[in-house]
């Protein structure tokens, strides 16, 4: 909440800018070849990585609630680097939440980040299932106990049978709230039958047809995706030309609903998960 200094009436903030980026660990790619003879990349460090990372930095600065997709939270890969905490400081973001997927060994520590400028009131992990573990989803609630914004972060399996199973999952997790956001990496398209199963379970939808993301250098899929509740007003929505990853980042702006306010302020920090 921002108290106008003049009235000194409190005035709630009315709009949430979001970003959903898949950055495939700071790698960059400009064709399909590069998943092989740049694979060594997801193992080992290499020198462009951090300029990758700094370049994510200033692309996500002003945006309010960032997530993200494929860091890592601290491995041989990265120098030891958590991306979570590393981008949230270098953007300028007081809290910062990852959650760790995939350890393999000392080398790569796979996860996925929730950058953000308010403070949420509560925040939640899960383990989405899946034969292979390795896929999650964060939980983060702002505003009032009573009737919060829910916003969720997912990065769903390549298999259609094991992402189904997931969408289950999340639409359980979600649809007793009346606010809510949804955005990550869901490796399905617009016109996939899981995806829209999944609205009517949700109780969400999706603003777009024809906004590509993947991949990077030639853009001919729909993969990643913000989806809302009917109750959020949606004033823009958009993909940025931004070819650091294999993928493109895609932007929304809301408008909140009246009962919601989110204070911004505090220190850096992460966020404990209940």
């Amino acid at each position: 909440m921002i108290t106008d200094t003049i009235s000194g009436d409190p005035q709630v903030n009315s709009t949430l800018r979001l970003l959903s980026y898949n950055i495939q660990v700071g790698i960059t790619a400009t064709r399909y070849r590069d998943y092989i003879f740049h694979s060594w990349k997801h193992f080992l460090p290499y020198r462009n990585r951090m300029n990758n990372l700094k370049r994510i930095a200033r692309m996500i600065k002003d945006f309010d609630v960032v997530g993200l997709q494929e860091l890592d939270s601290g491995s041989l890969r990265s120098g030891f680097i958590n991306h979570a905490e590393y981008l949230a400081k270098m953007a300028e973001f007081p809290h910062w939440y990852d959650k760790t997927n995939r350890t393999l060994w000392k080398v790569a520590r796979h996860s996925i980040g929730l950058l953000s400028k308010y403070a949420p009131i509560r925040i939640s992990r899960h383990n989405l299932p899946a034969r292979v573990p390795g896929r999650s989803a964060l939980m983060v609630q702002y505003g009032n106990q009573e009737d919060p914004l829910v916003l969720v972060l997912a990065h769903l399996s390549l298999s259609r049978k094991a992402r189904i199973v997931q969408m289950e999952y999340v639409s359980e997790l979600v649809r007793k709230y009346n606010h809510v956001v949804l955005m990550g990496d869901l490796n399905c398209g617009c016109d996939s039958s899981e995806l829209s199963t999944f609205l009517k379970d949700a109780d969400l939808r999706m603003p777009y047809s024809d906004l590509l993301t993947y991949p990077s250098w030639k853009p001919r899929k729909h993969i990643d995706h913000i989806l809302v509740s009917p109750s959020i007003e949606i004033k823009s929505v958009q993909v940025l030309n931004c070819m650091i990853s294999d993928h493109l980042p895609i932007a929304m702006e809301i408008s909140l609903p009246e009962n919601v306010f989110l204070p911004m302020g505090g220190r850096y920090n992460k966020i404990k998960a209940a």
